[in-house]
């Protein structure tokens, strides 16, 4: 992983939790930290003259003041800020090609079931070229500033595998890295559809299908796997199979969770973006950041 980690900071407190989640990953990985603020992108709720003079200022003092206090707990860590005058979500896609990381704040609907994710949030997110992670307000798996420690019961990197092909190799090599570096598992989970969406003659014929078909998804599910297990022998991982949509079962798996890694597929053209409806579903709903993992 090459490049900074990079942050979206609005001043909102969903933007101070995600930039001091991307402070202490960015000192585990060895890499460098940026705060970017764009002060024609701002929350509508800030309070404060509609003066460019005025909305530059704000953003230098949003700058400013998430550096000093990151720094002052963070001490080790290279830290830049940078105020734009570009759209965020230009800029923070455009940071993407670059970036080892980029990092969003999302504000929580005041409860542990969801993110309210805004239209920019989900334009970056559906377009960047490097992993994206998005980051609930007051996230208990999150250690954020002084005496709020993140919760001791979220150990686990949670794996959506959606596909088990190629296209899953980005998602366990982010995943894998991720939970050796902060000492913990791997929960990698496979949705099985309903069986009455199975149509192989072969598995409709045995005497118990659903057992059959289970089995055969846990078998591929283990091949896919042991590569990653051979290249990370001392990350311990969980088989998760589940009947049911995808969604779902990934929201099921969530309480023990520091992390959900999700894929989405590149575009074709830089014009338009497209989250899947799993990426969607774990970004409104997931109690805990969320890595979204672009792959071809």
């Amino acid at each position: 992983m090459t490049g900074p980690v990079v942050v979206g900071l609005d001043g909102s407190p969903a933007s101070l939790t995600a930039a001091w989640w991307a402070a202490r990953e960015a000192l585990k990985r060895n890499l460098s930290l940026l705060l970017l603020h764009s002060w024609t992108t701002q929350p509508l709720d800030v309070p404060i003259a509609q003066a460019a003079p005025s909305k530059q200022q704000y953003g230098r003092e949003v700058l400013h003041r998430a550096e000093a206090e990151i720094l002052h707990r963070y001490g080790d860590l290279t830290l830049t800020t940078q105020l734009v005058s570009d759209p965020a979500s230009r800029v923070l896609v455009e940071r993407s090609r670059s970036a080892a990381m980029l990092v969003l704040g999302s504000r929580g609907h005041g409860t542990l079931t969801g993110f309210l994710l805004g239209s920019t949030s989900l334009h970056v997110l559906g377009r960047t070229h490097c992993p994206a992670v998005a980051v609930r307000s007051e996230d208990p798996s999150v250690e954020c500033g002084w005496g709020h420690p993140a919760a001791a019961d979220r150990n686990e990197v949670v794996v959506g595998m959606g596909e088990l092909g190629p296209a899953a190799g980005a998602l366990l090599e982010f995943a894998f890295a991720d939970a050796e570096l902060n000492g913990s598992r791997i929960r990698a989970v496979r949705a099985c559809p309903l069986l009455g969406l199975v149509t192989d003659p072969h598995l409709m014929a045995t005497e118990h299908p659903g057992d059959r078909y289970k089995a055969e998804e846990q078998t591929r599910l283990a091949d896919a796997l042991a590569p990653w297990r051979e290249k990370f022998p001392t990350v311990p991982v969980v088989e998760h199979i589940a009947v049911g949509p995808a969604a779902h079962v990934l929201l099921a798996t969530a309480p023990h969770a520091r992390l959900a890694v999700v894929g989405r597929r590149r575009r074709p053209s830089h014009h338009t973006w497209h989250l899947g409806p799993v990426a969607h579903g774990a970004l409104h709903h997931l109690p805990c950041p969320v890595a979204v993992i672009p792959h071809d």
